[in-house]
């Protein structure tokens, strides 16, 4: 019998998340709270009343499905839940067309097509003692229902992949699978790679946590179950997965967290799901206790975080509930794909990764150039602040807020990003780490798509318009510690720019925090600051609307650089920083960087040193 926790989120805190019997208390106390939210007949739950852009019918069906990435795994690998037990009970009534809670047949480009992929891990996963229970004709149904799948048509990106995970449950089970719907999804997936284990997700600019919780996370559960039967794709799996495991760990920080960024953010949690999969395919990259050090920390900083109600269900969000930030086809019951972090628990108690000793992060670059992902990595060095500086990148079916998610200049794991709540305004715009631009009147448009991208191992190089005849060339170059932005505007518009730094909550949205004369603001959170380096625009603290920094709900401060731009050519400079330890951010601030623009390269003297960036 599992014990009901009276506080099921204070028990979620107070887990110490360690050993496996504690992440297997986890899964349990997540998924306990659900059994007041069943239909009458377990094949859908009601988690709220908040829409998608698919049918409340398979909202419910999303979230009954969604459970199954953490609890097949609880199953396997030796656990226990009594509400499993309903989940039977759902996929039986779910895949009977005869039943009234029916889920009905997936369709060409259908929500359904994505939940049929947790059906056929768990299938893969819990069988045969899943189906012990079920009666011939039950089997029949569910063989029926399942296999559809394989001749629906799916957006060309990662959905190829729902396809292998229910052919895989389809063989584990004895039932008739599709190896051609397999053999097609694998010729499509490879058209997406990229080299050094790095794939987009689809033929797009976009490289997200979908290169690691999707492709990666499906290829490697392929790997593992047909190491035997397909030895050479399972390899070439292992073998990209073990080189992509190089460049993704600079993305996570030495607490735990990661940046945010790009879609799909509200799945929290499943930015280690990786991690998981790489220990479940057996496949070292990085020490045992290494693996298992990334994705406990990273759990145990997430239950830390404001992000369940007081029942214990999860909240649609990032680091606390958020509708500003969630996109279209993110349902009440879609927040749950984060349990894919927990495939672990499949693994056997007497599991290399069970037995090592949790490990540090290893001993990392301060500056890394992941060139797949146009981005230039950056830690202290304590690994405490950890974020990027990117350009080129971009979800070109437009989720919502995609040049926030994609197209700022630097993504942070200690100060987050910002979304608008409108484009009018600054504060409302909220525009951290972005030159936004506005005909003078107070409607801004920021970076959203590049035309060209050019990254080398000293800077990004962008170029960009934000209107068919303003045309910006943008330089990201990170130097001793700084961060120098670099604009070159041409422009036959009237314009007026304001470009934000990182934001930093305050505590006290009425309180001042940044003097007259001070190009940094310092709260208890950490400081953030600007310099004007063409020495062209002036500097402003500019308060963000609450709840639009992923991170913090709170009022956010902006340094931001602000100034006219007439028509004709300007350049404009910036150097940035921000840090959360406060004698780090006195150190490097007190190296204050110059520039000088010259006609082959930027000469940039900062620290008593002097570098020099060819344009």
């Amino acid at each position: 019998m599992v014990h009901i926790a009276k506080d099921p989120v204070a028990h979620i805190k107070n887990n110490p998340l360690q050993t496996k019997r504690d992440l297997q208390t986890l899964m349990q106390d997540m998924a306990t709270p659900l059994t007041t939210y069943f239909s009458p007949d377990k094949a859908y739950l009601d988690l709220g009343h908040t829409q998608a852009h698919y049918s409340p019918q398979v909202i419910g069906y999303e979230a009954f499905s969604r459970l199954l990435w953490g609890l097949a795994p609880l199953i396997a690998g030796g656990g226990s839940v009594d509400v499993w037990e309903d989940f039977i009970t759902g996929l039986k009534n779910g895949t009977n067309p005869n039943h009234p809670e029916f889920w009905g047949y997936p369709r060409d480009y259908d929500q359904k097509t994505v939940e049929t992929a947790a059906i056929g891990l768990t299938i893969a996963l819990c069988s045969p003692d899943l189906l012990a229970s079920f009666s011939t004709e039950e089997k029949e149904n569910l063989h029926q229902w399942i296999r559809v799948v394989n001749e629906k048509k799916t957006p060309d990106n990662n959905w190829n992949l729902f396809k292998v995970l229910v052919n895989l449950g389809l063989a584990k089970a004895g039932m008739e699978d599709n190896q051609a719907a397999n053999e097609r999804a694998f010729e499509r997936i490879e058209t997406y790679y990229l080299g050094d284990g790095w794939y987009a997700d689809g033929q797009t600019e976009q490289k997200d946590y979908y290169v690691s919780f999707a492709i990666h996370f499906y290829c490697l559960i392929y790997a593992k179950m047909k190491e035997k039967d397909d030895p050479e794709r399972s390899a070439l799996f292992k073998e990209r997965a073990s080189q992509f495991a190089k460049d993704f760990i600079y993305w996570f920080g030495a607490d735990g967290s990661s940046i945010p960024f790009g879609r799909s953010l509200t799945y929290r949690f499943a930015q280690t799901a990786f991690w998981s999969a790489l220990a479940f395919a057996e496949v070292e990259a990085f020490p045992w206790g290494v693996i298992k050090g990334i994705v406990l920390r990273h759990l145990r900083w997430w239950m830390q975080q404001p992000i369940f109600t007081s029942d214990g269900i999860l909240t649609i969000g990032y680091a606390y509930p958020n509708l500003i930030m969630s996109e279209n086809y993110n349902a009440p019951g879609s927040p749950y794909w984060a349990l894919k972090s927990f495939l672990v628990l499949a693994l056997a108690d007497d599991h290399p990764f069970w037995q090592a000793k949790e490990q540090p992060l290893p001993d990392l670059e301060q500056t890394k150039v992941l060139t797949h992902a146009n981005m230039i990595m950056r830690r202290d060095a304590a690994g405490e602040h950890v974020y990027a500086l990117t350009s080129g990148q971009y979800a070109g079916f437009e989720p919502a807020h995609t040049a926030e998610k994609y197209a700022k200049f630097a993504y942070s794991n200690q100060f987050g990003f910002s979304v608008a709540k409108e484009t009018y305004g600054l504060r409302h715009g909220s525009f951290d780490s972005t030159l936004a631009l506005s005909e003078r009147d107070n409607h801004y448009r920021v970076r959203r798509q590049c035309e060209q991208v050019q990254i080398t191992e000293h800077a990004i190089y962008s170029l960009w318009r934000p209107w068919k005849d303003v045309q910006i060339e943008t330089w990201l170059i990170p130097v001793n510690g700084w961060d120098i932005r670099i604009h070159h505007i041409e422009t036959d518009r009237e314009l007026h720019g304001a470009e934000g730094g990182f934001s930093v909550p305050v505590a006290d949205p009425y309180a001042g925090n940044m003097k007259p004369d001070q190009s940094f603001t310092k709260t208890k959170f950490g400081a953030s600051g600007m310099i004007d380096l063409c020495q062209n625009r002036s500097l402003k603290r500019v308060r963000s609307s609450p709840n639009t920094n992923l991170l913090y709900a709170n009022v956010c401060e902006i340094p931001t650089l602000v100034g006219d731009i007439p028509k004709g050519k300007h350049w404009l400079a910036a150097a940035v920083y921000a840090a959360t330890n406060q004698q780090a951010f006195e150190e490097i601030w007190a190296t204050k960087p110059s520039l000088q623009i010259r006609s082959q390269a930027f000469h940039i003297t900062c620290g008593g040193k002097e570098f020099q960036i060819q344009k």
